[in-house]
């Protein structure tokens, strides 16, 4: 039978075609004709694979009625898949910048971004997120300050193809132009110093306030009162090219401060910074330091012992140059001593070399502000990974273990970098001591010697 259906098949094509070229001019046919005719849409945008030709990134997919400014830094660098949505000056600082972004990338994709670029192009990173889940970034490179805020937004009429979540990006500037701040020339000086320890006090340290009048003060210093000097920029050192930059920066950071200026190796031209660094002269810039990073602060400051104090060393007597900075670590308890119910450290040695272990165990509670963690070998051991973890004194493990919290901020990374041998009675050179006291506090709240003398030069 099948022989005789092939014919009939045929002929139903036939009677179809012709059908429709009977009527060709009927409204069925024009029907049909539109139905199968090629998509207009198609011939007026050509596409490949899904992708309009083109397409600009979104970056540059802005409103029309939002731009950057015209005197945006180029440094500045910008998420490239993030579209820009206001720009406006931030409240209460005419200087400072606002840009909003919104993208519809993650938010641990962007931190990744930000982090991978100021590493990069050598910004000088003040604060970064705990994690890779977004946070705030502060960033400086030159005058140059960077505030990056990262935070994940849900999309509440999110189409069933479009992502559940946003990312709302903060970029936050202060131009060049503007990136040191300006006194205020109507300030009073005496608000400026008010409940501050003053250069006349017995408990001061560190450089005279702003819009202090020196020329009112006694010039009677005690003698075992460490004298006070002004921030100056002058001070700088012909050796300081056998450092890194960063330890060169950090130096001069705080020889601006003033730290080193009773110093009795520091000359006034050389600073030896491959030199060891002893008990004395670290204690010195331990409290010099801390006292000006926190000079508007003056509960975080540590208060100098006077000539009347009983020593708390037999080998520190109140005669000693530096017996005001020593007596008062050990009296508020930093540093070990038989007021800290440590029997066994009755001498301060002050000539000795400062080792790692006890670069730790004085600054850590000046970071932390609180009191350090119970800690034990294997503690250590799991969290830093050192090799040499049963070489560390008891009394300092408390403080290596504290140090691992910090993070990148954390004093061992910062100062020793990368290593698996922590090396704890190895001496520490000045130019690492002074890499350890440009940063005081903890990740994400602290301040370095950069951010003290912006709020310090007049």
């Amino acid at each position: 039978m099948l022989p005789y259906k092939r014919p009939a098949v045929f002929l139903s094509l036939a009677v179809l075609l012709t059908s429709l070229t009977a009527c060709g001019n009927s409204p069925v046919a024009k029907n049909l004709e539109q139905s199968l005719a090629a998509d207009p849409r198609l011939q007026n945008n050509p596409v490949v694979l899904g992708e309009a030709k083109g397409k600009e990134p979104l970056s540059q997919q802005t409103d029309s009625k939002v731009q950057l400014p015209a005197d945006f830094p180029q440094d500045i660098p910008i998420y490239p898949n993030a579209k820009l949505e206001e720009v406006k000056p931030v409240s209460g600082s005419e200087n400072r910048i606002s840009t909003r972004w919104q993208s519809s990338d993650p938010s641990n994709l962007i931190a990744s971004f930000y982090r991978n670029q100021f590493q990069a192009n050598n910004w000088q990173i003040l604060q970064q997120p705990t994690d890779d889940g977004g946070g705030i970034f502060e960033a400086r490179r030159n005058d140059l300050l960077l505030k990056v805020a990262i935070q994940a937004k849900s999309v509440t009429n999110a189409t069933p193809n479009q992502p559940q979540t946003s990312t709302e990006l903060l970029l936050e500037y202060i131009p060049n132009s503007s990136a040191t701040a300006q006194p205020n020339p109507t300030q009073n000086s005496s608000e400026t110093t008010n409940n501050i320890p003053q250069p006349s006090d017995s408990q001061f340290i560190g450089p005279v306030a702003p819009g202090a009048n020196l020329a009112t003060q006694p010039t009677n210093t005690p003698e075992n009162q460490i004298t006070p000097t002004t921030i100056s920029s002058s001070q700088e050192f012909n050796d300081l090219n056998k450092v890194s930059p960063e330890a060169r920066q950090h130096i001069q950071d705080l020889a601006a401060l003033g730290i080193f200026s009773q110093s009795s190796k520091a000359t006034k031209n050389n600073f030896e910074p491959g030199k060891i660094v002893t008990h004395r002269e670290y204690a010195h810039w331990l409290v010099a330091a801390n006292n000006a990073m926190y000079a508007n602060n003056p509960a975080k400051q540590i208060r100098l012992a006077s000539e009347s104090a009983q020593p708390a060393f037999s080998d520190v007597s109140p005669k000693d140059p530096d017996f005001p900075a020593i007596q008062g670590l050990a009296e508020a308890g930093l540093i070990p001593s038989p007021l800290s119910g440590d029997s066994t450290s009755v001498l301060f040695r002050p000539d000795a070399p400062l080792t790692r272990e006890q670069l730790l165990l004085w600054k850590l509670p000046l970071d932390t502000r609180q009191a350090l963690p119970a800690a034990n070998l294997d503690a250590v051991k799991q969290t830093w990974g050192f090799q040499d973890v049963g070489k560390i004194d008891p009394k300092a493990l408390r403080a290596v273990l504290a140090d691992f919290q910090n993070g990148e901020q954390s004093n061992i990374r910062r100062v020793f970098g990368y290593t698996t041998l922590f090396q704890p009675k190895k001496p520490v050179t000045r130019a690492e001591a002074a890499t350890a006291l440009w940063y005081f506090g903890t990740q994400g709240e602290g301040i370095s010697a950069t951010e003290a003398l912006k709020l310090k030069r007049p």
